[in-house]
């Protein structure tokens, strides 16, 4: 039977300098695996490692590093409370520039010596008998268990990239690749190079590649709203001003964060922002599209901000070159030297690139995650993934999942969650140390709660009315209906009372263990 949740009597606390410090590992060395690091480190917990599997910390950042690849939000709020950074070159900071801000700010911050490189992880174990986590790497082709009492997967929801399944796909003759995985070795000079994919790495890399290619097809799903991006290089004023005056920078901050929360309040109230956006989209496309029957190939059908709203300059004036064609007809197979689309025409192309996006709503596809009673998370989850507040998951003890659903925003920094998910973890771990929890589990009826919270709030929402990646055969299970400060004040605190202690499992005397197996 469980055990509630009830606040430990003082002298625990006083008792817990005799206590063994909770371990903590994290699985990811992007923003939301180092937000998590940093701030535990902050709070005086020092037994924590990060399991990264590249070589080095960065996240999506490290991997997506196609021609032209930048960040959306303004730089000003895309980065740390704790780390403002007074020489961003631009007001919309490119990947170089953001993977050299996180590498910069991992070693000042002291994180890096707590990050293990190259080391996988390939499954997760809750034992009941310690109630702790028995978590299995393989670092260099060699494989160990290792032992956590509290668990934070922080892989994001963008790190698995999708390709198609269509027929034909290992047969292409000539160079193919995910955007996630640019090959820089691939010589595009001259070369007719077929697109498949018009979201948001496609419209940054197309313009990026443009001027270089021979030939060009763009194969599109679906046509997105594209609307001007007001970036500009900032001078070295700028860097002056910043610096000398970092009131200035957080001025900036504070108004960009504003804006996003007027973005973030259009996706799932009537706003006046949203006829606003639909009007530059509408100015753009006929300004930097001449050609009608182009146009007509560019024109989304369906509500603006039902697919994610997407920010260029160069995007329209890319696909209307000479040498560029865009294909609406579906991709149907993949030949030798090109591709066949569903009205049976072939394409001929010389490099496949596909801009096909990741995989956001299958969470933790690469882990193997077994719970209380040897639950499988994905099973448990049955395609649709489900935690409390985005982090907790009954039956997952002590398993807080960064980035987990529900927890992405349509238009602004998801820095703040994850920001704000690290002061959460913090908490529990401290009553860890203090002893004033044991072994927290929590409530299935809680999650229950909050889940069907979210879907009531989810199903009048812009995202229900179209195909997108924010969802799974209809229902969103990726995004939050609200503010980020919604979120942030609702981690703030953690409710104890929607937890319970997981009781200690007795443990089985050799003999009987000897019996069963």
């Amino acid at each position: 039977m469980d055990t509630p949740l009830r606040p430990a009597p003082r002298a625990r606390d006083a008792a817990a300098g005799s206590r063994r410090a909770p371990r903590v590992l994290v699985v990811g060395a992007g923003f939301g695996g180092l937000t998590v690091l940093r701030a535990l480190l902050q709070a005086g917990h020092t037994d924590v490692t990060v399991l990264e599997r590249a070589d080095e910390v960065g996240g999506v950042w490290r991997d997506n590093t196609y021609p032209g690849a930048a960040c959306d939000v303004p730089s000003s709020l895309y980065s740390w409370s704790w780390a403002p950074h007074p020489s961003w070159p631009r007001r919309y900071s490119q990947q170089p520039d953001i993977l050299d801000y996180v590498r910069g700010v991992a070693a000042a911050e002291g994180l890096l010596p707590h990050v293990r490189t190259g080391t996988a992880v390939r499954r997760a174990v809750f034992d009941e008998g310690s109630r702790t986590w028995q978590v299995t790497v393989e670092t260099g082709g060699r494989t160990e268990v290792l032992e956590a009492d509290v668990l934070v997967p922080a892989v994001g929801q963008l790190s698995q990239p999708v390709v198609p399944a269509l027929p034909g796909l290992d047969d292409f003759a000539g160079p193919a690749f995910h955007s996630a995985r640019w090959r820089h070795d691939v010589d595009l000079t001259g070369k007719r190079v077929a697109v498949v994919g018009t979201g948001a790495s496609a419209i940054q890399f197309v313009p990026g590649i443009v001027d270089r290619v021979g030939a060009m097809t763009v194969f599109q799903r679906s046509a997105p709203y594209v609307v001007p991006k007001p970036d500009r290089a900032y001078t070295r004023l700028h860097g002056a001003a910043f610096r000398a005056l970092p009131p200035t920078q957080a001025f900036g901050r504070g108004l960009t964060r504003a804006i996003s929360e007027w973005l973030n309040r259009s996706f799932t109230h009537r706003s006046v922002l949203t006829p606003a956006l639909r009007a530059a989209w509408e100015v753009t496309l006929l300004v930097q599209v001449r050609d009608r029957r182009l146009r007509r190939r560019l024109r989304p059908d369906y509500p603006i901000g039902c697919k994610r709203v997407l920010f260029s300059n160069d995007w329209y004036p890319a696909l209307a070159r000479e040498h560029v064609e865009v294909v609406t007809e579906p991709v149907a197979e993949v030949l030798p030297h090109g591709v066949r689309t569903a009205d049976g025409r072939e394409h001929a192309a010389d490099v496949l690139v596909w801009g096909t996006g990741f995989a956001a709503t299958r969470f933790l596809e690469t882990l193997e995650v077994t719970g209380v009673g040897g639950a499988d998370l994905h099973e448990v989850w049955g395609g649709k993934a489900h935690a409390h507040l985005g982090l907790a998951v009954p039956g997952f003890p002590q398993m807080f999942v960064v980035y987990g659903p529900h927890t992405n925003l349509g238009g602004s920094s998801i820095i703040q969650m994850l920001e704000a998910q690290a002061g959460y973890v913090v908490q529990v771990v401290d009553a860890l140390a203090a002893g004033r929890v044991e072994c927290l589990d929590v409530r299935p009826e809680v999650a229950e709660a909050f889940e069907a919270e979210m879907g009531s709030r989810l199903a009048d929402s812009v995202w229900t009315q179209c195909s997108n990646w924010y969802n799974d055969g209809g229902t969103v299970s990726t995004n939050w209906p609200g503010l980020a400060r919604e979120y942030e004040h609702r981690l703030a605190r953690v409710s104890f009372t929607e937890y319970h202690d997981l009781p200690a499992q007795p443990a089985v005397p050799a003999r009987t263990r000897e019996t069963a197996s």
